[in-house]
């Protein structure tokens, strides 16, 4: 399981430092047109936009696993016992049914994209719609692997409340 677990996470971090590395060197060669050449090459706007998605997508499974996606801690952590765990499995359960629940209509939207092309780049859409298949993966690989570690007893009290925290 922690291997799994360090696999899927190692992929998801990979996935996220490669999209904000194209976001940096988007966004500078914008910066540097406008400031320097007075002019910046039109497709890097498209490229922006094209590595926030990927950055969102790749980066909701890590900030899941993180427990730093939206909470609602106030509640659960103050019932008693293992009832903040217990809601922290319906939870993961829940997350990964509609993650499931999504992928082929995420499918169906990214296929859609093969009949379209980016404006600026010319890239196929399908590529840049299969940004949400990779979310949607993510955080049903995420939350799929907290349940299984809750059941199994790796995941203590603050299951999901952070990695080295």
């Amino acid at each position: 399981m922690k291997q799994i677990l360090g696999t899927v996470t190692w992929l998801s971090r990979l996935g996220t430092g490669a999209a904000f590395a194209v976001l940096i060197l988007a966004v500078g060669m914008q910066v540097l047109g406008r400031s320097v050449l007075a002019d910046s090459p039109v497709w890097t706007e498209e490229l922006t936009r094209f590595a926030l998605l990927f950055l969102a997508a790749f980066g909701a499974g890590l900030s899941y696993r993180s427990g730093d996606l939206v909470n609602v801690d106030l509640i659960c952590e103050s019932l008693p016992g293992r009832w903040p765990l217990r809601l922290r499995f319906v939870s993961a359960l829940a997350t990964a049914f509609l993650c499931i629940l999504l992928l082929m209509p995420a499918w169906t939207f990214a296929s859609i994209g093969a009949l379209q092309t980016s404006p600026a780049l010319g890239w196929r859409m399908t590529f840049i719609h299969g940004s949400i298949l990779v979310l949607l993966v993510s955080l049903a690989v995420f939350s799929v692997l907290r349940a299984i570690g809750i059941l199994i007893g790796e995941a203590g009290p603050d299951a999901g409340e952070g990695e080295a925290r």
